[in-house]
């Protein structure tokens, strides 16, 4: 499973891209995506990283299959 950003609810802040420890987050036409084939959902820390930083609510959820 792998996250996402839903990219009508991102300030664009940032606060997501240093603490992603994969590398799978990346800012590209002026929003933040994660790269679902590189996320890992932080899974040596217990839940995303992204989303403890993240200051806004569900901006950042799971990946729908």
């Amino acid at each position: 499973m792998a996250m996402a950003i839903d990219g009508y609810e991102c300030t664009v802040c940032g606060d997501c891209k240093p603490v992603c420890p994969t590398g799978s987050i990346a800012l590209q036409g002026g929003i933040y995506t994660i790269d679902a084939d590189s996320c890992n959902e932080c899974a040596d820390a217990g839940e995303p990283r992204c989303l403890g930083v993240c200051p806004v609510d569900f901006c950042i959820q799971p990946l729908d299959d």
